[in-house]
């Protein structure tokens, strides 16, 4: 039976591609609807980037002492009970990755569609996204060696991108925006004003996938050693790339051509290199968004996998091949994201994908200190650097923001709030069922 596990490089791949996606070339023009100060931009983006280093490392004590691929659900099942894992699961299933998966491969199909733009058509940017999400659901169901192969390929070339769009955009713009990034006293408002923390909803949907290595644990050589290094490196790494990035953008593109914008980096690249540099720079970031998706249909099917060995109603989603690739879950996953793409519209999935995956982690976070009271004596190979301090700021901040999130935009609380009742219902139903 072959056992190959994922290297360290493989699956840091798989954390600095699952954050680096839609989110950092989209949610710009909705924050700059309420907030131009180019220093409370930059601070956005610091804070949100905080936020994600202060989870990895509550989140590589958690997966070091308990090594199972699944992340949260695997977490809070073992912390609290296993209706709080499945719960957990279950958003992880229907949100957590489809979501960002289905507004990736719709991100994908504008840029590409900008080179084309005699064939535009919604059904047509339809038919490309779902297509994405399809080939590489297949490829990721093929083997593990192609598998994280292509992911390692296409995080380097993500990042390469990335550094020669920002470079190239600072070097050749003829028009530099007088914006200045120093504080002011106007910041200090801005950053108490409840549209500071729902921009900060955008922010922390963009790091979203900072845990990533977790849904892998069991599949990673050595966990108890790498998972640490892998979650804290690839946050870094990433944090510095968003900054560098909306820094790029903010220097090189007039305020008012991003606001309320989708395709942050095709503008950007429009006012950097004109219409033709544009169009290979759109080329260039569809190529990009194509790691995302790939890395999150790697990723979230070991949620469903889990979720599926655990429970009878849903035994099908544990179905492996011979390479142990969770091929049932891979193909349902991709299925839901199919479904979002034909049904949805992108704002309203991008608040409340953030929302919900921000109420998701702050349980799992919590949860750091629940463990250490009931099992005091556990083997923990690596424990939180500077305890309690790390996830006591994420707490703080994520429950800042989710307050503010209910309070300006309830209806995605609502919807959150429904998704998580939905998913204690069918626990109730599956563990009902098992009884009989």
């Amino acid at each position: 039976m072959i056992t190959t596990k994922f290297r360290y490089t493989t699956v840091t791949a798989v954390v600095i591609a699952n954050m680096i996606g839609t989110g950092v070339f989209t949610s710009l023009g909705f924050q700059l609807l309420d907030i131009q100060s180019g220093f409370t931009i930059l601070l956005l983006w610091v804070l949100g980037g905080v936020i994600a280093l202060c989870g990895s490392m509550t989140y590589a004590e958690l997966g070091a002492a308990l090594p199972r691929s699944g992340g949260e659900y695997n977490f809070l099942s073992k912390i609290y009970h296993p209706c709080a894992g499945f719960i957990s699961g279950w958003v992880s299933a229907t949100i957590g990755f489809a979501a960002p998966i289905a507004l990736t491969a719709i991100t994908f199909s504008a840029y590409l569609m900008s080179l084309f733009p005699g064939f535009d058509a919604p059904w047509v940017r339809q038919c490309i996204a779902c297509g994405l999400v399809l080939s590489l659901a297949i490829t990721h169901s093929s083997n593990r060696k192609n598998s994280g192969r292509l992911q390692v390929i296409f995080t380097i070339l993500k990042v390469a991108i990335i550094i020669l769009f920002c470079l190239s955009a600072l070097m050749l713009s003829n028009d530099i925006q007088p914006i200045s990034f120093k504080p002011s006293t106007n910041d200090i408002d801005l950053i108490l004003n409840g549209s500071f923390a729902v921009s900060l909803i955008y922010v922390s949907y963009a790091y979203t996938g900072w845990n990533a290595a977790t849904y892998l644990s069991s599949e990673l050589e050595d966990p108890q050693k790498n998972l640490p290094k892998i979650l804290i490196s690839g946050t870094l790494i990433v944090m510095v790339l968003y900054v560098l990035l909306n820094y790029v953008f903010l220097t090189v593109t007039p305020i008012e051509n991003m606001q309320g914008k989708l395709e942050i980096g095709y503008i950007a690249a429009q006012s950097a290199f004109g219409n033709i540099g544009a169009k290979f720079t759109g080329l260039a970031l569809a190529l990009l968004l194509i790691s995302t998706v790939s890395a999150m249909t790697l990723a979230g099917p070991r949620v469903l996998q889990v979720i599926g060995e655990d429970f009878t109603i849903l035994k099908f989603l544990s179905k492996t091949t011979q390479d142990k690739i969770p091929t049932a879950a891979i193909y349902t996953q991709s299925l839901i994201a199919i479904l979002f793409i034909v049904t949805s519209s992108f704002e309203s999935i991008l608040i409340f994908a953030g929302f919900t995956l921000a109420l998701n982690s702050f349980a799992t976070v919590l949860g750091i200190f629940v463990l250490r009271v009931k099992q005091p004596n556990l083997i923990r190979p690596y424990k939180t650097f500077a305890f309690p301090i790390p996830p006591l700021i994420y707490l703080s901040l994520t429950a800042w923001t989710l307050y503010f999130v209910i309070i300006n935009k309830p209806v995605e609380g609502l919807f959150s709030l429904a998704i998580i009742i939905s998913g204690g219902l069918v626990y109730l139903f599956s563990t009902l069922r098992t009884e009989k």
